[in-house]
């Protein structure tokens, strides 16, 4: 089994910053991709960021240039640096990762963490 912890939501301000974590546990033999989505109450789940295992990057339209997505192989961690928030930024932030699991890493799975709420008032 693998969970995935997030955290660091709250309530930011416009033009503001905030830090979410996200680390992984149990039955790893590696990560290879890891990424953040948001979900608004009424949308659907949406990508946020997403980064390869050796570094490479993408991200929504909607949030470059303002938020920074990295990660630490050696802590089974990804990160995503929000800055110059916006409300429309609001909405239930998801962790997932594309975990290869132990023995061998023969096979993998996508998982995702509980959710973390991030409020951006104006």
């Amino acid at each position: 089994q693998v969970q995935l912890v997030e955290s660091g939501g709250g309530l930011g301000e416009a033009g503001g910053s905030l830090r979410l974590s996200c680390v992984a546990s149990g039955s790893i033999f590696s990560i290879n991709d890891m990424g953040w989505y948001r979900q608004a109450p009424g949308n659907q789940r949406e990508l946020v960021a997403i980064i390869t295992s050796s570094g490479s990057t993408t991200y929504a339209d909607s949030v470059k240039g303002r938020f920074i997505i990295s990660r630490d192989n050696a802590k089974n961690a990804v990160y995503l640096q929000m800055n110059s928030l916006k409300p429309e930024d609001t909405a239930v932030y998801y962790c997932k990762a594309h975990v290869k699991v132990l023995p061998r890493g023969t096979y993998s799975f996508l998982y995702w963490g509980q959710g973390t709420q991030v409020t951006v008032s104006s």
